[in-house]
């Protein structure tokens, strides 16, 4: 079982045009699909629709169309009631795949709201192999939540007499540079090229996608007693993956591009597949890529299947180096 916690839920609107995006103008759409999202919602689907069990716990108030979509979906959730409806993003993608997106903020989460999706997390995490907490925090919500909910949950393990679950994060900016300052002990992380510069303090984010030797030396700087493992998506290009004891870079396999929107979510998706199916780094890696390569090529934020993700077509190489954590 996999938890997903996703505290700024959306309902992810995608409208296809059948030129570029001419700002301005008055263009006709081909297509428009709504999926219910935010990075953890997306996780858990692509984690079902690969045949593997995994509740999503998120706010949301009852009778909000979000809910209403994740029902018809047939996603298990844990909604925590709060004031205010889950937000509706907008991406637009043209003819070339080139995406466009404009995120709302979201509604505000008060202390009673936060204090009871923090309990719900710890309840749903009991036994879990994993937890995934995932996305942007929403107004109100200080830096360190996080790090609150990964201490609630080990607490509430330790009481049942129950495993923690390992934690893996996908989020940026503050709410991940807390989590990774604090010290709490991350299993895995699963930055992109911009999200990793800044938390490490890198200035070339361009270089970082060009290739992946500056993307594992900046994973590699990361002390191993803060984040255990770094998966670094890096868009086209493909992605890697720094351990303590290695690093492994897998390259995309060329897909016809129709939507970038939550990609990156299933690249995380397959490689908590591979982890409780018992994979090896190398392998977790290549299913991770395939799965992103999967999600580019469908509509939306729609998630991919299992027998549409092909890992033996993602080619792995071990990268040479110092471990996780040893550069100076």
């Amino acid at each position: 079982m996999i938890v997903t916690l996703t505290a700024n839920p959306s309902l992810d609107r995608t409208v296809e045009l059948e030129g570029a995006l001419e700002p301005g103008a008055v263009q006709r759409a081909v297509s428009t699909r709504q999926d219910p999202g935010g990075k953890g919602v997306n996780v858990t689907r692509a984690l079902r629709a690969s045949g593997v069990e995994s509740v999503a716990v998120l706010p949301a108030e009852p009778g909000d169309p979000f809910l209403a979509a994740l029902v018809a979906e047939g996603v298990p959730c844990r909604a925590v009631p709060i004031s205010g409806a889950v937000r509706t993003n907008l991406t637009i993608v043209d003819a070339a795949g080139v995406t466009t997106k404009v995120n709302e903020p979201g509604p505000v989460l008060d202390a009673e709201a936060q204090a009871r999706l923090i309990e719900v997390t710890a309840e749903a995490a009991i036994g879990a192999d994993w937890l995934v907490l995932a996305g942007s925090l929403p107004p109100g919500v200080a830096d360190d939540f996080y790090v609150r909910v990964v201490d609630a949950v080990r607490a509430a393990a330790r009481r049942a007499g129950a495993t923690a679950p390992r934690i893996a994060a996908d989020t940026s900016g503050a709410a991940l540079a807390a989590l990774v300052a604090d010290g709490v002990g991350i299993d895995l992380i699963k930055p992109n090229a911009e999200e990793l510069a800044e938390l490490t303090g890198a200035s070339d984010e361009a270089a970082l996608e060009a290739g992946p030797d500056d993307a594992i030396a900046l994973a590699r700087s990361i002390p191993t007693d803060r984040v255990r493992a770094s998966l670094v998506t890096l868009g086209a290009v493909g992605a890697a993956l720094v351990t303590e004891e290695a690093a492994w870079f897998a390259r995309a396999p060329r897909v016809v591009p129709r939507s970038t929107v939550g990609a990156g979510d299933c690249s995380l998706a397959g490689y908590l597949v591979a982890a409780v199916e018992g994979e090896a780094p190398a392998g977790a890696l290549a299913r991770a890529v395939a799965s992103g390569a999967a999600a580019v090529a469908l509509p939306g934020s729609a998630v991919p299947t299992r027998d549409q993700i092909d890992p033996a077509r993602v080619v792995v190489t071990e990268v040479a180096g110092l471990p996780a954590g040893d550069r100076q």
